[in-house]
């Protein structure tokens, strides 16, 4: 039977390369930040921003993502309001997902940012969270012209508390070779245990 597996971590602390590590090492992975990044190009969710937004939202039927940001990072009300449009979605892509496993699947990781958050933690048999050192978190996310941890963390748990919440942390302070030996040592772990 399948583990089914929810990672998490704070901002730039390499939540994506680690789900990445997994896949290569042959767990089944999905995020659900690249599921709602796609829900932006569904034809429901569009005339439904476009109601909410104005025609402007979606020039020539194409989401301008980068304004879809401007006016939720600058709203908590819009943004409250675009999570109860796409949560739901993305909660039933990842029960299709898991649904449609094959039966040689051993591991399986969805990649979940606000997991904790959410309280979907009973969604999972266990949870891992990936963590970092902050000086570190905040020039990764420079180097991804995303400004630093500065202001970014607001709506997620401190970093310290995902770490205190998960079943297993992998550190990620040093090298991607190291990481996936941790993500490594972590696939042999989950293997090896029954799920529950």
């Amino acid at each position: 039977m399948t583990r089914f597996i929810g990672l998490t971590g704070g901002i730039g602390a390499g939540k994506s390369e680690a789900l990445a590590a997994f896949g290569r090492l042959g767990a089944a992975t999905l995020s659900t930040d690249l599921v709602a990044h796609d829900l932006l190009e569904d034809d429901q969710v569009q005339a439904a921003l476009v109601e909410r937004w104005g025609e402007e939202i979606a020039p020539e039927g194409q989401v301008d993502r980068d304004r879809v940001s401007e006016i939720v990072f600058a709203d908590r009300a819009e943004l409250a309001w675009l999570e109860s449009l796409t949560h739901p979605r993305v909660g039933l892509h990842v029960l299709e997902w898991r649904q449609n496993l094959g039966e040689g699947v051993s591991v399986a990781v969805v990649e979940v940012p606000l997991l904790f958050e959410a309280a979907m933690e009973d969604a999972f048999d266990e949870t891992v969270a990936v963590i970092a050192a902050d000086d570190l978190r905040d020039s990764r996310l420079r180097e991804r012209g995303q400004g630093g941890l500065a202001g970014r963390e607001a709506r997620q748990l401190a970093q310290a508390e995902k770490e205190r919440r998960a079943d297993h942390v992998i550190r990620n302070d040093a090298s991607l070779q190291e990481l996936e030996s941790e993500v490594r040592q972590l696939m042999e772990q989950l293997t090896a245990k029954e799920p529950g």
